[in-house]
């Protein structure tokens, strides 16, 4: 398992040979967003505790995903249309996500958001951001009021899973040339079906499977990783050339 110190930096990164069609899925919450969205949603309703409580239990692998996510929700009942909008525009972006982001698209990653969270949130990150593809759940919301019911592709524990294929079905792309970035135990899927599991400001259990380990919050950090990633394939494609070459 490597381990990558918050202190790294992106150095020559353009120099990579960027020529092969690539995915990078990210999961949003604690992730590409400084934030778990659905504890400030829980702030705004006057239950953050409570919420907060549950959804630490549930990312360190303590409580299956979805019992946990249908009793937070629960717990948002009432909250306001308006008042989740607000929440939605406000939460903050992780360190260094807009100039990763770049990096990747200037390097032909084709980059997705996966997110066990809500669509109110991930669509406004996902536009920011530029990325391809955002894939999250919707709070049901009635009257101007939340119902404290949700529905979506991502509400199960291995759901993830799911949505990484039908992404690669779509880009015409093996799982296997993806990397996917995660902090919690629902993205745990992921591993050992994507190229590289990256653990990015992560619970003990996914550093624990995780390829790659990313340490503080910082998404710059993992600039050098995705050049290495290039030089890699770079080097596999010049042996296959010179093996051919009579």
């Amino acid at each position: 398992m490597a381990m990558v110190p918050m202190s790294f930096h992106s150095g020559d990164s353009k120099e990579a040979d960027c020529s092969r069609k690539k995915l990078i899925i990210f999961d949003m919450d604690s992730t590409v967003i400084d934030c778990e969205g659905i504890i400030e949603m829980a702030r705004a309703r006057g239950v953050g505790e409570v919420v907060a409580d549950v959804t630490q239990r549930a990312m360190n692998g303590e409580l299956d995903f979805e019992q946990a996510l249908i009793e937070r929700v629960k717990l948002l009942r009432g909250l306001t249309e308006d008042d989740a909008k607000r929440v939605a525009c406000s939460v903050p972006l992780m360190p260094g996500a807009g100039k990763l982001m770049s990096e990747l698209k200037a390097c032909g990653y084709r980059i997705a958001l996966v997110s066990g969270g809500f669509t109110i949130i991930a669509d406004r990150v996902g536009s920011m951001l530029g990325m391809d593809h955002v894939y999250a759940n919707e709070l049901m919301i009635q009257d101007g009021v939340v119902t404290g019911e949700v529905r979506g592709p991502l509400t199960k524990q291995n759901s993830k899973k799911e949505v990484l294929e039908e992404i690669c079905k779509l880009e015409n792309i093996s799982p296997k040339d993806c990397i996917a970035v995660g902090d919690g135990s629902n993205d745990l899927c992921w591993v050992g079906v994507v190229g590289t599991f990256v653990a990015f400001n992560a619970k003990p259990v996914v550093r624990q499977a995780a390829d790659v380990v990313v340490e503080g919050k910082n998404l710059e950090s993992l600039i050098p990783i995705m050049k290495e990633e290039e030089d890699e394939l770079h080097a596999k494609r010049t042996a296959r050339k010179k093996i051919q070459v009579p």
